[in-house]
């Protein structure tokens, strides 16, 4: 048994390649755009400094809209979005598409929640010390925040460990499509539990990892 495992290390390792390409181009995109969409809805929700209820509500029911539909359904439904993009609908690079319009709405969420989370006290300082909106958002909200924005993409990076491993169902590749092919298909189920303890171990690197980069941003600490 140790033999068939040390065989498939080499195809184990592209699998964990291809998750890691698929999950490194979906945050980076996500954490850009998600991050200026959740910081313009912390700017115009009502009481905020740039109220706008009408565009607030329309951004905020397509942001519910988008994080409500199941991963496996916004997939399909993006099929023609997906081959517009990248020409096919299939393979590692298409499934990034679907990944990252279910991830943006996800982060933007969290941005949104971790902002509202920053103690008005330091916004009303900045302000009565003469600073622009643009100088508060910049050098006082972001930074208050950052520790929240880290941990934040924490979770995100985490949550979608999990949704790749549906990129299998469009030949996508990636540990999870690893684990059914050699696992589920062939009625391998050590080798299943096996690929499941490595994704296991690798979540909790991250979560470990992003939580002593939070504590460290963390100036309440």
């Amino acid at each position: 048994m140790l033999e068939r495992y040390v065989n498939l290390l080499p195809d184990i390792g592209v699998a964990f390649a291809e998750t890691a390409y698929m999950l490194g181009i979906t945050l980076v995109i996500a954490t850009v755009l998600g991050g200026v969409l959740g910081i313009n809805l912390y700017l115009i929700r009502p009481n905020g400094p740039f109220a706008n209820r009408s565009l607030y509500r329309l951004l905020d029911g397509i942001v519910n809209v988008v994080r409500s539909t199941p991963f496996l359904i916004l997939m399909v439904g993006v099929i023609p979005l997906t081959r517009l993009i990248v020409g096919t609908s299939i393979g590692t690079t298409a499934v990034i598409v679907p990944l990252t319009i279910a991830a943006i709405p996800d982060f933007a969420r969290l941005v949104e929640q971790t902002l509202r989370d920053v103690n008005p006290g330091v916004l009303e300082a900045g302000e009565a010390m003469g600073a622009t909106q643009f100088q508060i958002v910049r050098k006082i909200l972001m930074r208050e925040a950052r520790s929240g924005l880290v941990g934040a993409l924490t979770i995100l990076t985490v949550n979608y460990i999990s949704y790749s491993t549906v990129a299998g169902l469009v030949g996508g590749g990636g540990i999870g499509d690893f684990a059914v092919r050699y696992g589920y298909y062939r009625y391998q189920p050590d080798l299943m539990v096996f690929t499941v303890i490595l994704i296991i171990i690798s979540v909790q690197f991250i979560q470990v990892g992003g939580n002593m980069l939070v504590r460290l941003l963390d100036k309440r600490h």
